[in-house]
């Protein structure tokens, strides 16, 4: 009994962790969107955009490291699985963006972020939820 409290609150302290690593992730990958939705920018609201979505790619590959670094072999198993479904997910949605796009119907642009915060969402999500009920 003791060792499976024991086990809950390590598991707790690596949600936290992630979490907290999370956050400024998340924060910076929204304010990326937002700089990248107008259609028709200037010069500088291109860099803007541009540093904005290189600091929120590094800040992604930052976190995962650190995720991985403290996670145990099934963690690990967990997190990678949770990100090959969500990277299918998103390599679905960008191919029916793009036949939507080739039709006419939408533009690309507006929809690839949206679909690439969703993967993240998808992935946070799965991982979350097959942590909370196979532990």
């Amino acid at each position: 009994m003791a060792e499976q409290i024991q086990q809950d609150q390590v598991t707790r302290a690596a949600r936290r962790a992630v979490l907290i690593d999370g956050i400024p992730v998340s924060t910076l990958g929204v304010i990326a969107l937002a700089l990248g939705s107008n259609p028709h920018q200037s010069a500088a609201q291109k860099s803007w955009w541009i540093a904005t979505t290189t600091v929120f790619t590094l800040a992604i590959a930052w976190a995962l490291w650190r995720a991985f670094r403290r996670a145990d072999e099934y963690l690990r198993r967990i997190q990678l699985e949770s990100m090959a479904i969500a990277f299918a997910a998103v390599l679905v949605g960008l191919q029916v963006a793009t036949l939507l796009d080739a039709a006419g119907i939408i533009q690309l642009h507006q929809l690839a972020q949206l679909i690439l915060l969703g993967g993240v969402a998808i992935w946070l999500t799965i991982a979350d939820l097959r942590t909370r009920l196979h532990r």
